[in-house]
């Protein structure tokens, strides 16, 4: 890496000051007669998380300058504002590297398909799920939260599994202007990480760019989906695939505002049902101790397949339920007149 010529003033021992002799490689000056100070303030601080990793891996200079705490710190809560949260923060500390590790963990896409796990999962190694959720609108904050879910208890594990952000009764009112209503959806960008406290691993499970966009046929408000698709192998009696489902619901524009009525996280198998706590919790631990890679448009192209085909899948199941509604409701009259 070469920078043009710098001069940077020196000072001797006399007081008075001199010019830094340099090296001069064609009309440039190395990298390395820059001063680390230099390096580590003005320039690495301006880094996001991606382009520092990148940067540490071009010298050994610039991999223990990278290196220093403080930039992932940093590197981590302007990406995702929620792990700026005393609770949080006190947990990525005990993380192998602290924040570098974290956002190592938490920023590409994940794969279990590409791992063979065959050692037994003790359920009990994870007694709680951490979840740090951001939603942007345009690089605009919009909701941030931290929530904190007991595993170890019959509710969590015999019930299924549905993680929810938002009261029902609390909806999230969001400032909006006229040109933003109508992209509300496809301009919405998500983030959800699982932190395991004990395990010290973390695992973003939002697709980050909402998969499917559309209105609920049963209430009439807006839907946006974020999924991931992971290989569950065999658990309980679900399919060797499970699906992460984020899913944001929105009211209408009341003045100008739009109503958050639902952030909620589901795990659902190849069927689209969705898994009880216990079968979850051992997606979730292979989620954390997958692989992650880079292979993201081949993984977004199987991600929106699995999910247009869940899609058909539930249409068809609701078209089921709302003909037996049809026909129960038919017969009821029947019987009243007899």
């Amino acid at each position: 890496m070469k920078f043009k010529t710098l001069h940077t003033p020196m000072t001797c021992t006399s007081g008075e000051p001199k010019a830094t002799t340099t090296e001069n490689h064609g009309g440039a000056t190395t990298f390395s007669i820059i001063q680390p100070e230099v390096i580590e303030t003005h320039i690495l601080t301006r880094l996001d998380g991606p382009t520092l990793a990148s940067a540490g891996t071009t010298s050994s200079q610039l991999h223990a300058l990278s290196s220093h705490h403080h930039l992932w710190d940093k590197a981590c809560y302007s990406t995702w504002p929620s792990t700026n949260t005393p609770r949080v923060r006190d947990v990525i500390s005990t993380f192998p590297n602290g924040s570098r590790s974290f956002f190592s963990d938490s920023y590409p896409t994940f794969s279990a398909s590409q791992n063979n796990f065959t050692s037994p999962i003790n359920l009990n190694d994870i007694p709680e799920l951490i979840s740090a959720v951001d939603i942007f609108h345009r690089e605009n904050l919009i909701f941030s939260k931290v929530v904190e879910t007991e595993t170890n208890t019959d509710l969590f594990r015999f019930s299924p599994f549905r993680l929810d952000l938002i009261d029902k009764k609390d909806a999230v009112k969001i400032p909006v202007t006229s040109d933003t209503c109508h992209d509300f959806g496809e301009e919405m960008m998500l983030s959800w990480i699982i932190i395991d406290r004990v395990g010290r691993r973390a695992v973003n499970v939002s697709s980050k760019k909402a998969v499917t966009v559309q209105r609920n046929k049963i209430n009439g408000e807006m839907e946006a989906r974020f999924v991931t698709v992971v290989d569950g192998g065999e658990v309980g009696t679900s399919s060797e695939v499970a699906l992460f489902s984020v899913v944001v619901t929105w009211g209408g524009v009341v003045g100008e505002e739009i109503q958050v009525r639902e952030v909620s996280l589901q795990i659902e198998d190849m069927e689209g049902m969705n898994l009880y706590g216990k079968d979850s919790l051992v997606i979730l631990k292979r989620a954390l101790e997958g692989k992650r890679g880079k292979a993201k448009d081949k993984k977004e192209e199987s991600d929106n397949k699995f999910v247009k085909e869940g899609e058909v899948r539930k249409e068809g199941r609701l078209d089921i339920l709302f003909v037996g509604l049809a026909l129960l409701s038919f017969v009821c009259f029947l019987v009243s007149f007899l």
